[in-house]
């Protein structure tokens, strides 16, 4: 894991996270992998990057890929930070992105308010325009009205556009016009077409993905020529990919363009890691679990595949705004290590979603901080080491998130700040396990029936916990899980998502038709991902989103080839029964059902760094492990002399019984009374948690 590396073939990833900038350095050629972890630098995200490199021991002008995954444009969305947009939208539509879909999520709640849209009423403009379902024309494009629009939106001070006229997806031809004219009289725009995000029906979807991207755009692009620029200053001559929210890689010029796609870059990686992981100990049912600094995210694996979904609503159920392209399905709630726990009215006491992120940070860093943390808690409980946080580069202060937590938790709740801190933390235990259930239940899936793979610098510190809560059995640590998205890019592919709207009933579908427009799909995704870059191979995945006559609403179902070879129309339909069965606990064999559209993933499978071996010990760990006693509290038994050990030494084979910590460089691994640990050939912590 430490091995030098040599100046080389070196695959470089960084992911930037709200609170801490992660880096991996692979050298292809000896298989050593190195590590970095830096505060993120807000006001320039690229010197965190730089710094992390730095630590990682390697540096730009000896990689040949840096892999990126980063928050800004969801950081952009939440925050409300982009730019200034105008909207151009077929005559009669202009209010579209502002009713939505009329949802009511709490029918009863008098304080509900519904999204709000990233565009202003008055810079969403109508143009005289019209096709049908089919991509006929119906009324011309008025192309003078198109120009005369955007100057009024220019003199307006808008950054960007975006377009979206109605049934673009079918016939995109009126759209790019639009874009063309926009763009010979004002380069300066940012201008974003609604066909080159989404080619699915549902107008609401569409222009609220095509006005999200507009809003993102000027903002990603800076960061982008940011980073371009450093990596050229600095001898980078490889090739620079981003993740997408599809776990996939893709090329940062189309990244300038789809900015949208950034959305879930980051916890994306993780997820993919954890399939990696997966397949490596041979597990099929997984839940990948990332807490960071920051936020707590869930992704599912499940039957060996990445749960995926065509759209997800920022901002959340009740007032996000929907987002429709292919993306890996990841909830997150606002419960990391840097997450504020405050008393609010009627003595409630509250924790996240606002964070002390990087700066200043929790209290106990030691950099301004004044309210207390969830990581504050972890310290105050002995859950934390103050002169071991990571590997012992940063001291923390535990008198002073003592002080923090009785000032503003403990003594206006009349409790001690040991009872504080523990409130705080089973506060953070449920939240974080609700998270885990949206992408489980709600699915028809049951948690307890999947392994819970626990990384980020404060996952491995609360997964046991978040595991009883859940019922689940089995907890997986990875090795080096402080850092485990940025090693989850190294094991990443290129990866191209289409999707073709397609109305028609599954008895009459033709299969040479079907085979047509996956054809064409799989054309487009195969000259893509082969642009530029090495391959070992390329894998295509078929799905179609299905429902049955008269419903709304599809599911989507994985489509193996074989049965386009045999044209298996009665296997595509237990395949879509058996998949509403698990979603929504019925299926009806008899009923009719209709195909809404075809979906192709295209992946550019690159060579990928080994999982490797660990050398082989006993059942217990040798002495050079063993770090010393540690006063520690659980909730059940009070403070106990935990026994800590170094993560480094253990070999496979090791077992450990609860209490205890597991201490790396950037994490702790909390094993409560009860729960046992053993080390797997790879390194990995698979903790069995006592249930009771």
């Amino acid at each position: 894991m430490n091995a030098p590396l040599r100046d080389s073939a070196i695959r470089l990833s960084a992911d930037v996270g709200g609170t801490f900038t992660d880096v991996a350095a692979f050298d292809e050629a000896t298989g050593a992998l190195r590590l970095g972890k830096t505060l993120t630098t807000p006001q320039r995200l690229v010197t965190g990057i730089e710094n992390g490199v730095v630590k990682a021991g390697s540096k730009f002008s000896a990689a040949k890929l840096f892999l990126h995954g980063t928050t800004v444009a969801i950081n952009t969305i939440l925050e409300r930070s982009g730019a200034k947009c105008a909207l151009l939208t077929t005559q009669g539509f202009r209010d579209i992105y502002e009713i939505g879909r009329v949802n009511r999520p709490e029918s009863y709640n008098l304080f509900f308010h519904k999204h709000a849209p990233l565009i202003d009423r008055d810079l969403r403009f109508e143009i005289m325009e019209r096709m049908d379902s089919q991509g006929t024309v119906l009324i011309p494009l008025d192309e003078e009205q198109v120009l005369a629009v955007a100057k009024t939106a220019v003199d307006q001070g808008v950054q960007a556009i975006a377009i979206l006229f109605l049934h673009s997806y079918r016939n995109p031809a009126h759209e790019q016009r639009a874009k063309a004219i926009i763009e010979a009289h004002f380069p300066q725009l940012f201008v974003t077409a609604s066909h080159e995000l989404s080619q699915e029906y549902r107008e609401y979807e569409r222009t609220s993905t095509a006005a999200a991207n507009a809003y993102v755009g000027p903002r990603v692009q800076r960061y982008l020529a940011e980073m371009e620029s450093h990596l050229d200053d600095a001898g980078f001559g490889g090739n620079f990919l981003i993740v997408q929210s599809t776990g996939g890689l893709f090329d940062v010029g189309d990244a300038r363009q789809s900015c949208i796609r950034m959305l879930e870059s980051g916890p994306a990686a993780g997820v993919v890691g954890t399939k990696a992981l997966c397949d490596s100990i041979g597990i099929s049912n997984a839940i990948a679990f990332d807490m960071g600094g920051t936020t707590a995210k869930a992704g599912v694996i499940f039957e060996g595949h990445v749960l995926m979904t065509g759209s997800a609503l920022i901002g959340g159920y009740a007032t996000g705004l929907p987002v429709q392209m292919p993306m890996i399905d990841i909830q997150e709630v606002g419960t990391g290590g840097g997450s504020i726990a405050r008393v609010e009215v009627g003595n409630a006491l509250r924790v996240g979603p606002e964070s002390a992120g990087a700066a200043p940070g929790p209290v106990c860093y030691g950099l301004g901080g004044t309210e207390p943390t969830i990581t504050d808690a972890n310290l105050v409980l002995g859950r934390l080491g103050a002169d071991r946080f990571l590997g012992g580069e940063m001291k923390l202060d535990l008198d002073a998130a003592k002080k923090a937590l009785t000032e503003k938790i403990a003594a206006p709740l009349g409790l001690d700040p040991i009872e504080a801190a523990e409130g705080i933390l089973r506060i953070a235990t449920t939240k974080m396990a609700h998270v885990v259930r949206w992408v489980t239940t709600e699915r028809g899936l049951d948690a307890a029936d999947f392994a819970l793979v626990a990384y980020g610098g404060a996952g491995p510190l609360h997964a046991s916990a978040v595991a009883r809560e859940l019922s689940i059995g089995t907890v997986i640590i990875p090795r080096a899980p402080g850092h485990f998205s940025a090693c989850g890019m190294l094991v990443a592919d290129l990866r191209r998502d289409f999707v073709n709207t397609w109305f028609t009933p599954l008895a009459d579908a033709s299969f040479p038709a079907m085979e047509e427009i996956f054809a064409e799909m799989e054309r487009r995704g195969r000259d893509t991902v082969s642009r530029g870059q090495t391959l070992s191979g390329i894998a295509v995945r078929r799905s179609a989103d299905m429902r049955y006559v008269g419903q709304e609403h599809a599911v989507t179902v994985d489509l193996p080839i074989e049965l386009f070879t045999a044209q298996d129309r009665d296997g595509i339909k237990r395949l879509f029964d058996a998949v509403h069965q698990t979603r929504y606990g019925f299926s009806v064999a008899t009923e009719k059902a209709e195909i809404v559209s075809l979906r192709s993933a295209i992946i550019g499978e690159m060579r990928k760094p080994p999982f490797e071996h660990i050398d082989n010990g006993g059942p217990a760990p040798d002495a050079a492990a063993f770090r010393g006693n540690r006063a520690v509290y659980f909730a059940d038994s009070g403070f106990v002399e935990t026994p800590t050990y170094d993560r480094p030494a253990l070999k496979a084979g090791n077992r450990i019984a609860g209490p205890a910590l597991i201490e790396e460089h950037a994490s702790t691994t909390v094993l409560h009374p009860g729960d046992a640990v053993e080390v797997d050939a790879f390194g990995d912590l698979v903790i069995t948690v006592w249930r009771g």
